[in-house]
């Protein structure tokens, strides 16, 4: 994927440059000063975001229906909350939702239950804000690495894919079929009007079978309304609510306000010695009509940083093979270059969104940018369970192969450095008018960027 990058020392002279971003990994610019002097002199207008379509508002009903799981008691929403979560310590709401599970941030478990009591998943749910980002999964042979998708192993290629997962998982919605969700939805008068009117399908001409199982053969539109409903999804998680950009950062990249002393050493480090921009890029692109859109600190490619296990996941099971564990990419790669590897996930958010890595092992922020600076040189423990994780040791990873050794472990970052890191990604937690205190963003101040158009999505 391509971005082009729109430099300027001033208002009158331009300079065009195309820029991969998996170069960008080994090659930053860090042209941010650049964009920020530009912005000032150029602000960008200010207009109000457009009502939700249609198939939005659906897509909304259908993210927050818990009667589309098998028990009723499990919907999109779930794991992905509108509402922020509580401090863990303090029990106060924490500034900014962050789309994930509140009981994994409330609790410190590492995954979701499901559906059926007793089930749970395997891996920490993402978050979905700015995961509408994601470009479709691909092969870039320019950098030699796997590109975009959704979910830890990038297995659905867009969000349409993605949304159509977890009602057929039987560790989270856990609906026996396409056709038990059809008759799911059937039962609702709205969908039933929204389907005929917005996809011309006719829901209550589908037989209804509410324990359909999957080898039953489906009537006829069951196919179309279940792609239907999994598009409007995917639509809705495309709004602006779910891609914010109204975090500190932000309004600091539009020359609105500033970052601390500490904050602004910690963004040093962090495009420099901490070599985090490397794979969370954080120089602001283009929109599409040429005006400065902010970074989602994702190149959305796969690593292995070497995530010791996680043994408090319910029914400890074995250790996630990631993108590597997929068999079409292992059948293209026959000797397991990408096995261990799990996707870049954005860092916006990163601090209302614990706990962290792909398996929930790190309960807080800190303990992973202290995993980061130290995996190599700390020295070992023999699992997450020791009284010493992360304090005198790490355990081996739990996937040993094509860990990066390049990028993590060993960083050779102070305390204090560490600590700044952590200052400067809690300039990344969304609705900060609300929460900042700050005379120069009161509340009801819109995002900088509400005007600047979206790229296009996948």
């Amino acid at each position: 994927m391509k971005w082009q990058l729109f430099i300027s020392a001033a208002t009158t002279a331009w300079l065009f440059c195309t820029v991969s971003a998996h170069a960008e990994r080994r090659q930053p610019t860090h042209n941010l000063e650049v964009f920020r002097a530009w912005l000032k002199a150029n602000p960008q207008p200010r207009t109000t975001v457009p009502p939700a379509t249609d198939v939005q508002t659906l897509g909304g009903d259908l993210f927050r229906d818990k009667n589309l799981s098998l028990n009723r008691n499990q919907a999109c929403a779930t794991c992905h909350s509108f509402t922020p979560p509580k401090n863990p310590v303090s029990g106060q709401p924490l500034p900014a939702s962050g789309f994930v599970d509140p009981e994994n941030v409330e609790t410190g478990s590492a995954v979701s239950r499901g559906s059926v009591r007793g089930r749970f998943g395997v891996l920490n749910a993402p978050a979905v804000a700015y995961a509408a980002f994601s470009p479709q999964f691909h092969w870039d042979g320019q950098a030699a690495q796997y590109v975009g998708g959704q979910f830890w192993n990038g297995r659905a290629a867009n969000l349409d894919e993605q949304a159509a997962e977890p009602f057929l998982n039987p560790l989270e919605m856990a609906m026996p079929s396409k056709w038990a969700v059809v008759t799911r939805l059937k039962e609702n008068a709205r969908y039933r009007r929204s389907f005929e009117a917005l996809f011309d399908i006719d829901l209550n001409q589908i037989a209804s079978y509410e324990r359909a199982p999957a080898s039953a053969k489906p009537p006829p539109g069951v196919i179309a309304a279940y792609d239907a409903m999994t598009r409007a999804i995917a639509t809705f998680e495309k709004i602006r609510s779910f891609n914010r950009f109204t975090s500190k950062f932000d309004f600091y990249v539009a020359g609105m306000t500033d970052l601390t002393s500490v904050e602004r050493f910690g963004l040093e480090l962090f495009n420099f010695k901490a070599l985090c921009s490397r794979c969370h890029v954080s120089e602001p692109s283009i929109a599409p009509n040429g005006s400065v859109f902010p970074p989602l600190f994702t190149d959305f490619t796969y690593e292995n940083i070497g995530v010791p296990r996680n043994t408090s996941i319910p029914g400890n099971p074995s250790p996630s093979l990631g993108l590597g564990g997929r068999k079409d990419v292992a059948t293209k790669s026959p000797a397991g270059n990408h096995i261990g590897k799990h996707k870049t996930m954005t860092l916006r958010n990163i601090a209302v969104t614990a706990p962290y890595g792909h398996n929930g092992v790190f309960a807080t922020l800190e303990e992973i940018v202290h995993f980061y600076n130290t995996r190599d040189v700390l020295g070992r423990v023999a699992s997450d369970r020791d009284p010493g994780f992360g304090v005198k040791g790490w355990p081996v990873p739990e996937v040993t192969l094509n860990v990066n050794f390049e990028e993590v472990g060993n960083l050779g970052l102070t305390p204090d450095e560490e600590a700044a890191l952590v200052a400067f990604m809690k300039t990344l937690t969304d609705n900060y008018p609300a929460f900042g205190n700050d005379p120069n963003v009161p509340p009801g101040t819109p995002s900088p960027f509400v005007s600047t158009p979206f790229p296009p999505f996948p």
